[in-house]
C-alpha cells in the first residue's frame, strides 16, 4: 500500500518523475511509504505522457522532481503530473522541488528581460499545485512568486555537520567566493565558530571584459578554507576562487555547495583543480562524468522526509526554515 492513513482517514501519497528518482526513493524509505506506480512516456515528438496506475482522489499528493538537465523536460513533467493529480480530484498537491529550475532569472537585469523564476511559479499554480517545498533557493525572494505556502528548506546543518566533523576548527576559514554570496557565507561562520574571509573579484583596467583579478579580503594564510555557495554549475567561478585562496597562501580548500549543477566544462575543472574535496547534496543527480573520488554527496532526503511528515500532520516545519533541524 503506498498511502498512509492517519485519524480521521487523511492519506498521503508521494509520487516522483523522472528527474532524479533515487532521491524518490531514498525519501519514500524515510517516510516507509512506497512510491506510486506512474507510467511516462514520449511520444514520437517528444510530448510526455503520465498516467497514476493508483487512484489519488482524495489524497494529500506529494510530488518529487528536481530540475535537472534537461531542465525543461523534467519542468513540464511536472507540471503534467501535477495536472493529472489535480483533474483525478487529489486532495492537495504539494511540490517538492530540491532544485528550483530559474531561480537564477529572478529580476531584470536590463530592459526587456524575463523574470522567468515569477514565471515558474505562476505555472505551477496555473498546474494545480498548492505549496512547494523547495531548498537553498539562489534568491530568497523568489518565495514570494508563489500564490500559496512555500516550505524553503535549508542544507546548512547537513553540510557543517559533515565539516565540522572531519576539519579541526581552529585551523577553519569560511570563504565567500564572490560578494554576492557573503550573506550565505556568514551563516555558515556562525554555525561552524569561524572567521569570514572573501574573494573579491574586479576587472583589470587593461583588459576589457574580464575578470583578471581576486582579492583576497580577511587572512587565510595557512588555513584550512571552505569556499561555500548555493550551487555550482560550470565551476569557473569557484575553481578561480581556490587559486586565489592557495595563491594567498591557503593550506588547503574545500568546497562545499547545496547544488551540485555541474554543467559543461564543470567536470575539468573540478578534476584539475587544487581542491582537496567537493562537497554538494543529492538535491540533483552528480553527472556520470563528473563522478570523482574527490567529491562526496550528502543525503538531503532525511530533512525533507521530515518536511513532508510535518506538512501531512499540519504540524511545524519552521526549525528547518531556519538551518536549526
Amino acid at each position: 500500500m503506498t498511502g498512509i492513513k492517519t485519524t480521521g482517514e487523511k492519506k498521503m501519497m508521494l509520487f516522483t518523475g523522472r528527474a532524479h528518482p533515487e532521491l524518490a526513493k531514498e525519501v519514500a524509505a524515510e517516510l516507509g511509504v512506497g512510491l506510486v506506480p506512474t507510467t511516462a512516456r514520449e511520444f514520437a515528438n517528444g510530448e510526455i505522457y503520465v498516467r497514476f496506475q493508483e487512484s489519488v482522489r482524495g489524497a494529500d499528493c506529494f510530488l518529487i522532481q528536481s530540475h535537472t538537465a534537461p531542465i525543461n523536460t523534467w519542468i513540464m513533467e511536472q507540471l503534467i503530473m501535477i495536472d493529472a493529480l489535480k483533474r483525478a480530484s487529489a486532495r492537495s498537491i504539494s511540490v517538492i522541488i530540491p532544485f528550483y529550475g530559474y531561480a537564477r532569472q529572478d529580476k531584470k537585469h536590463r530592459g526587456r528581460e524575463p523574470i522567468s523564476a515569477r514565471l515558474m511559479a505562476d505555472l505551477l499554480k496555473t498546474a494545480g499545485a498548492n505549496r512547494i517545498i523547495t531548498m537553498d533557493l539562489h534568491a530568497d525572494q523568489v518565495q514570494g512568486y508563489f500564490d500559496g505556502p512555500v516550505d524553503h528548506l535549508f542544507a546548512l546543518p547537513v553540510l557543517t555537520s559533515y565539516i565540522g566533523g572531519r576539519v579541526d576548527r581552529a585551523k577553519l576559514t569560511v570563504v565567500s567566493p564572490d560578494a554576492g554570496r557573503v550573506r550565505v557565507a556568514d551563516r555558515w561562520a556562525d554555525k561552524l565558530g569561524a572567521p569570514l574571509a572573501i574573494v573579491h573579484k574586479r576587472r583589470d583596467p587593461d583588459v576589457a571584459n574580464q575578470v583578471t583579478v581576486h582579492e583576497v579580503v580577511g587572512d587565510v594564510n595557512g588555513r584550512v578554507c571552505v569556499l561555500v555557495d548555493d550551487m555550482i554549475d560550470t565551476g569557473g567561478t569557484i575553481c578561480a576562487a581556490a587559486d586565489a585562496l592557495f595563491a594567498n597562501g591557503a593550506e588547503d580548500v574545500i568546497v562545499a555547495a547545496t547544488h551540485g549543477v555541474l554543467s559543461g566544462p564543470a567536470a575539468d575543472r573540478l578534476k584539475n583543480s587544487k581542491v582537496s574535496e567537493f562537497i554538494f547534496t543529492n538535491s540533483l543527480p552528480t553527472p556520470s562524468e563528473v563522478e570523482l573520488d574527490k567529491i562526496t554527496v550528502l543525503s538531503m532526503a532525511p530533512t525533507i522526509a521530515r518536511a513532508v511528515r510535518e506538512v501531512f500532520e499540519d504540524g511545524s516545519v519552521t526549525s528547518l526554515f531556519e538551518g536549526d533541524a
